[in-house]
C-alpha cells in the first residue's frame, strides 16, 4: 500500500493474541466507516498525482481523528477506511468515542470540503456508518506484508450504512445509538448530539430491516426529514 503522509497505524499491533500471522479470533467491536462521496468525481477531473496530494490530506484527517479517539485503523482504500473501537475489550464498547470521532471527522472535514469546491469545482462529503456486532479478527496477506482486519456482518451492516448516507451524516444502528444514550444521559444534554430516528433501512444483502438513526453532525448540511423515506444511496 502506498504511504499517506500522515497516516499511522499506531495501536493496531497491540491487540491481544494477534502475534502469530495465521491466527485468528472472534470478539465484538464498535465499527466505524467512512467514505468521501464525490471521489468519481475527484479522480474523472484531476491528475492522478493530484488526487493522491487530496486523499493524503482525507486520510490524515480521518487516521488522527480515529487514533485520537482511541480507535484503531485496519483497513484503507481509495476513498474509504474501516475502524474499530472497543475491539476486543468487553468492559468498554467505546461507542461514545466513535460517535464523538465521527462528530469531529465532519466537522474538520467541513472547510476541507470548503477548499476543495472553491479550488476545483468539486462538491464532496463525509459519509459515516457506525454498529457494534461480532468480529473475527483475521491477517490477511503475504507473509511479510500481513495485515489486520475486521470481518463480519458488523463490518458489512457499518459499511452499507455508509454507503446510505448523505455527505455530511452519520448513520447508526440501534446496537450504536440505544447505549450511547444511556451514557450520554448520564453526563450531558441530549440535545447536544441530536439524532433522528428513520425508517427501517433496508440494507443489501440483508434478509431484515434494520432501525437506524441519523445524526447529522454538520450543521450547515440539510437534515434529512423522517417522512422522506430510507435513506437514498449515495454515490461516489
Amino acid at each position: 500500500m502506498l504511504a499517506v503522509p500522515g497516516y499511522s497505524t499506531i495501536g493496531i499491533p497491540l491487540i491481544p493474541g494477534m502475534a502469530r500471522a495465521t491466527s485468528a479470533e472472534t470478539t465484538y467491536a464498535t465499527v466505524l466507516f467512512a467514505d468521501l462521496h464525490g471521489y468519481d468525481a475527484l479522480i474523472e477531473q484531476l491528475p492522478p498525482l493530484q488526487v493522491v496530494s487530496l486523499l493524503g490530506e482525507f486520510f490524515a484527517l480521518l487516521t488522527g481523528t480515529v487514533l485520537e479517539f482511541g480507535g484503531q485503523i485496519f483497513h484503507l482504500v481509495e476513498a474509504d477506511m474501516l475502524a474499530g473501537f472497543g475491539v476486543g475489550d468487553s468492559r468498554h464498547t467505546q461507542i461514545h468515542e466513535a460517535l464523538w470521532a465521527a462528530r469531529t471527522i465532519q466537522q474538520r472535514f467541513a472547510p476541507v470540503r470548503a477548499s476543495w469546491q472553491s479550488t476545483y469545482s468539486i462538491d464532496t462529503g463525509v459519509g459515516v456508518g457506525i454498529h457494534r456486532g461480532e468480529v473475527a479478527i483475521g491477517v490477511f496477506g503475504p507473509c511479510e506484508h500481513t495485515a489486520l482486519t475486521l470481518v463480519g456482518d458488523a463490518v458489512h451492516v457499518a459499511a452499507q450504512l455508509c454507503r446510505r448516507t448523505r455527505a455530511g451524516e452519520v448513520l447508526l444502528t440501534a446496537a450504536a445509538y440505544l447505549p450511547h444514550r444511556v451514557v450520554w444521559g448520564a453526563i450531558g444534554p441530549a440535545e447536544s448530539m441530536p439524532f433522528l430516528h428513520l425508517p427501517q433501512l433496508q440494507l443489501r444483502g440483508r434478509s431484515a430491516p434494520l432501525d437506524a438513526w441519523c445524526a447529522p453532525v454538520v450543521s450547515r448540511l440539510p437534515m434529512r426529514r423522517p417522512s422522506a423515506g430510507s435513506a437514498p444511496v449515495a454515490h461516489h
